[in-house]
């Protein structure tokens, strides 16, 4: 007798580096793993030399990740570059697009392992001019379902003019991307306590979010964008937005008060705390809320199925929540 058909469940915030792509760092002295850890040097990963990133089984290896996947309860996930390889502060073009070439190539392969359940997100060197493409051939030629792309790079916020044709190309295709932090607002005063995820993170996504916002990005062009960790500290500072752009000529950017362009965006579960989560969805709907976990890191969220039982949302909300709005956003595109 058949068994019923597992209802979906899409977590739209897991990480890779695949095997192959560690490989070819440690290959160049850029990487070493070892006990369930890498260390990769600082101009790959933006942190501080020799720090020690978790790298579990499931980062690498794709039969790892499924098995995982099935603990949890997860049947499909959009797989993401972590953003410690994305390169964000360094300056030299030719290795960032070189170390993402490689990193997009592996991840390609890596999803292409089961691609009824894993779909892959392009990591997108934002702050260069070569930006688009590398969006470009990560749709077309790797077919991967989205984009990724890190807070800044280059020395440069996601507002800058080199942007725009990144934008313009995302906005022309009507991809998914998913904006991750990958660097800390205040370097130095999070070097500690591991701050520079737990505080460092969620301040970047609201300051990169905020300047897509009050530059326009979003009035220019009609993007789909997801904040990773829920939007981060964003959510806590609609009303201050909202106050500045009233009464600050600096800040009288846009057309609509703050507010509006951040309905715009999709947010992720990823905040930790049924209380937040709670009110990011009274705030923008649970059309624009989706399923994240931050897998596989040891900050993830590790009972992503009891998280979405603690909302006590409807079951149409929790439908869209759980897997309807991904599987809307991440079409299956042609392999």
């Amino acid at each position: 007798m058949s068994g019923a058909v597992p209802e979906a469940v899409f977590d739209v915030h897991a990480h890779a580096m695949p095997g192959p792509f560690v490989d070819w760092l440690a290959d160049r002295g850029l990487a070493s793993v070892d006990a369930g850890a890498i260390r990769l040097d600082p101009v790959v990963s933006g942190v501080g030399a020799g720090a020690r990133i978790p790298f579990p089984d499931a980062m690498h290896d794709p039969d790892a990740r499924l098995k995982l996947m099935d603990d949890l309860g997860v049947t499909h996930q959009a797989v993401s570059a972590a953003p410690f390889v994305l390169g964000t502060m360094s300056p030299d073009e030719s290795l960032v697009r070189e170390i993402l070439g490689h990193a997009n190539d592996a991840l390609a392969e890596h999803v292409a392992s089961a691609p009824d359940r894993l779909y892959g997100l392009g990591a997108v060197p934002v702050g260069f001019p070569t930006a688009a493409a590398e969006a470009e051939r990560c749709l077309d030629e790797l077919g991967m379902t989205g984009l990724a792309i890190g807070s800044r790079g280059a020395g440069r916020e996601l507002d800058d003019p080199v942007n725009e044709d990144l934008w313009a190309l995302a906005a022309e295709r009507g991809v998914l991307i998913f904006l991750h932090p990958s660097a800390s607002v205040a370097p130095a005063r999070t070097s500690d306590y591991w701050l520079t995820q737990l505080a460092g993170y969620p301040m970047e996504t609201a300051l990169a979010a905020s300047r897509l916002v009050f530059g326009g990005v979003l009035e220019r062009h009609d993007l789909t964008i997801c904040l990773a960790h829920g939007g981060g500290c964003l959510g806590s500072l609609r009303g201050r937005l909202d106050l500045g752009w009233r009464r600050k000529a600096e800040a009288r950017t846009v057309p609509l008060p703050p507010s509006a362009y951040l309905d715009r965006f999709h947010y992720d579960t990823a905040l930790f705390s049924p209380s937040l989560l709670r009110q990011l969805i009274a705030d923008v709907g649970s059309d624009h809320v989706l399923l994240g976990t931050d897998f596989p890191f040891d900050l993830a969220d590790t009972e992503p199925l009891p998280t979405l039982d603690r909302l006590g949302v409807s079951s149409a909300d929790r439908r869209r929540i759980q897997a309807g709005n991904a599987l809307a956003l991440l079409a299956p595109r042609p392999r």
